[in-house]
C-alpha cells in the first residue's frame, strides 16, 4: 500500500540543521509517510548525518546527486521516485510543526482528491530577528474549492503573491506526473516558474490554511546570499522564456480566460522592467550583462513575448517595444535605458506614489470611523 504522504527533503550544506529537519518528520504522531532525502554533494557532513538518521527508520530513503545550485534536482527526483499520494516539499534547513501531518491528513481526507492544498507558513527570521508574519496566499473569504484558473484570478485580484513557494502547498502527485510538472534544473527561483504552471493546470484547489511548515530565513541561504543586483538575471531569463512559451500554448486553447493573460502580462513584464531596467539594475549590472541575459528570452524569436504583450496595458506595451530594442539591437541599448530611466520609471513611481497616498487615506478614514 502506498503511503499517504511523500516528503521530499532537499539537502545540501545543511549539516547544522538537517537533524532537526528530519527529527521533525520522525516525531510526527501520524506515521503513514515516506521521506525521500535527496543529498547533493556538500562541503560539510550533510550526507553522513542524513544516512545516520535514515539507518534508524526504513521510511527514509536517501538519494544522492551532484551539486546543482538549487532545489530543482531534489524536487524532480522526489516527484519521480515518490510512491505517496500527496507530496510535501521540505528544505533541509526547515522543519514541519509538531502534529501537523495528522492535521493535514484530516483536512485532506475531508475533501480528498484535489490537485493542490494551499497551506500557511510561519517564518522564523534569523537574519533580522524575530518571527515574520504568517504567510497565507489565500485570504479569508476565498471559496472552499476552486479550479486552478479561478484560484489564480482571485490571488491576483487580492494582490497576493502569484508565485508562492512550493513549500506552501501539498500537491497530489498524480497532478504533477500527468502534467509533466518539473522544476527547471539549476534555477535559484524555480518556484516562480513552477508555481504558475502547477496552479493553472490544477482542476481542483482546496485552501486549508494549515500552518504546518516552519520556514527559516538564515545567513548563507540562497536568498540571503543574493547580494548583487544581477544575481538572478540568468535564472529569470530562463524562467521568463519558459513561462512565455507556456502562456502561448494555453492561451490558444478553447475556453482560456483572457483575464489571466492580463494578470500574467502585468506581473511578468514587471519582472523585466525591474530586474533589467530599474535604476538599481542599471547601477548594479553592466549593460552588456543585461543585454546578454535578456537576449536569451528572445533566443527563439519574439512571438511568445508579443502574444503576452498584447494583453498588457498601453504603457507596458510601449515599454515592451524598448525591451525588444534593448535585447535585439545592442548598439541601441542605450536608448532603451534612457527611456526607462527618464520616462517609464519616473511615471511609474509617480503613479505608485499616488496609489500609496490614496491607500493610506482610506486606512486613515477607516481608523477614524
Amino acid at each position: 500500500m502506498r503511503p499517504f504522504f511523500s516528503i521530499v527533503v532537499a539537502c545540501c550544506d545543511v549539516e547544522p540543521y538537517v537533524r532537526e529537519c528530519l527529527d521533525s518528520v520522525l516525531n510526527q504522531p501520524f506515521a503513514d509517510w515516506e521521506c525521500i532525502a535527496y543529498v547533493e554533494t556538500s562541503k560539510d557532513a550533510t550526507e553522513r548525518v542524513v544516512r545516520e538518521i535514515a539507518a534508524t527508520d526504513p521510511r527514509i530513503r536517501v538519494l544522492t546527486g551532484p551539486r546543482s545550485g538549487s532545489c530543482s534536482a531534489s524536487r524532480n527526483a522526489g516527484i519521480d521516485r515518490a510512491t505517496g499520494e500527496y507530496l510535501i516539499f521540505l528544505d533541509g534547513d526547515d522543519t514541519i510543526a509538531d502534529g501537523s501531518l495528522q492535521r493535514l491528513h484530516d483536512k485532506i481526507a475531508a475533501r480528498p482528491g484535489a490537485d493542490i492544498y494551499p497551506c500557511a507558513m510561519p517564518v522564523i527570521d534569523e537574519v533580522h530577528g524575530g518571527e515574520a508574519p504568517l504567510r497565507d496566499n489565500y485570504p479569508a473569504g476565498f471559496s472552499d474549492e476552486l479550479t486552478g484558473p479561478e484560484a489564480m484570478l482571485k490571488i491576483y485580484a487580492a494582490h497576493r503573491e502569484p508565485c508562492p513557494m512550493l513549500q506552501l502547498s501539498v500537491f497530489r502527485r498524480e497532478h504533477l506526473v500527468a502534467n509533466d510538472l518539473k522544476c527547471l534544473y539549476g534555477m535559484k527561483r524555480q518556484d516562480s516558474e513552477f508555481a504558475p504552471r502547477a496552479l493553472y493546470l490544477a482542476k481542483r484547489v482546496v485552501p486549508i490554511h494549515e500552518p504546518f511548515y516552519l520556514y527559516r530565513i538564515r545567513t548563507g541561504s540562497v536568498s540571503t546570499l543574493a547580494k548583487k543586483t544581477d544575481y538572478f538575471l540568468k535564472d529569470y531569463a530562463a524562467i521568463l522564456k519558459s513561462l512565455l512559451a507556456f502562456h502561448a500554448k494555453v492561451s490558444a486553447e478553447p475556453g482560456f480566460d483572457r483575464r489571466i493573460s492580463a494578470y500574467w502580462a502585468r506581473h511578468w513584464l514587471t519582472w523585466i522592467f525591474y530586474y533589467w531596467f530599474s535604476p538599481r539594475a542599471m547601477r548594479g549590472a553592466p549593460r552588456s550583462s543585461r543585454c546578454e541575459t535578456l537576449g536569451k528570452v528572445f533566443a527563439d524569436g519574439t512571438g511568445d513575448f508579443d502574444a503576452l504583450v498584447r494583453a498588457a496595458s498601453r504603457p507596458r506595451r510601449i515599454a515592451a517595444r524598448f525591451v525588444k530594442l534593448f535585447a535585439r539591437h545592442p548598439s541601441l541599448a542605450w536608448l532603451a535605458d534612457a527611456f526607462f530611466l527618464c520616462v517609464y520609471n519616473p511615471l511609474t513611481e509617480a503613479r505608485d506614489s499616488v496609489r500609496r497616498r490614496r491607500k493610506c487615506g482610506v486606512k486613515a478614514e477607516s481608523t477614524l470611523e
